[in-house]
């Protein structure tokens, strides 16, 4: 288990940009890949983006051209950049952390909440 901090959300209006940052209190952060998750009311939670190393990413067709993932290992952080944002990127974002190669999401930040207004 690795202990999550995400940071970053708040209100913007469409076509904005926000940051969200987590930040990982583990002694090995190389050894995780980390994902941000989004839950809209009333909607399943969904995996926005993933980082597996420096170069490797995941991100969603929902957001690609205007999201991106990266993360600074001395930091322990992994940054989701946000931008051009619209209605429908309007949740609660939670980071999510996995032993690299895993299956399964085991480590979760406690959500931030993001709103974008038309």
């Amino acid at each position: 288990q690795v202990q999550l901090a995400e940071s970053g959300g708040g209100m913007v209006q469409a076509g904005g940009s926000l940051r969200l940052s987590c930040t990982a209190s583990t002694r090995v952060f190389s050894m995780y890949t980390v994902g941000w998750f989004r839950q809209a009311p009333g909607k399943q939670r969904d995996l926005v983006a993933a980082i597996y190393n420096g170069s490797a990413r995941y991100l969603a067709d929902a957001v690609k051209g205007r999201f991106t993932i990266s993360r600074d290992e001395v930091k322990k952080t992994v940054y989701l950049q946000m931008s051009n944002m619209t209605p429908e990127d309007t949740a609660i974002y939670y980071c999510a952390a996995k032993v690299r190669g895993g299956t399964e999401y085991g480590s979760w930040g406690q959500g931030t909440q993001v709103t974008v207004s038309a």
